[in-house]
């Protein structure tokens, strides 16, 4: 984990308020039938939810998934991201660690 990358992917409270939202498909509008069993989220909603381009969505998605917060899936022309619990965990720990801890 770059904690470093990490930051500066978590120094926007709009990627904070994203990575927020993804921890519960219902913020979210219903998902299409043929994606009901995937895991994630379309970013199209996730720029509606956001209100703001496509084009800056999926920088910030971008910037995410270098800090290894996200997971991205390609299914057809639709990416779906999720969070990745793992390093999440793997984040905090890291700052604890460096923070806390003498």
């Amino acid at each position: 984990m770059d904690l470093d990358k990490a930051n500066a992917a978590l120094n926007n409270p709009v990627r904070r308020k994203i990575l927020d939202w993804l921890k519960d498909r219902s913020n979210f509008p219903p998902a299409l039938a043929e994606h009901a069993d995937l895991e994630g989220m379309c970013v199209a909603y996730i720029q509606e939810k956001a209100c703001l381009s496509q084009s800056t969505i999926s920088n910030y998605m971008g910037l995410l998934k270098q800090a290894g917060l996200v997971i991205s899936e390609r299914h057809g022309q639709f990416t779906f991201y999720r969070r990745d619990e793992d390093a999440i965990r793997a984040f905090l720990s890291a700052v604890e660690k460096e923070l806390l801890k003498p």
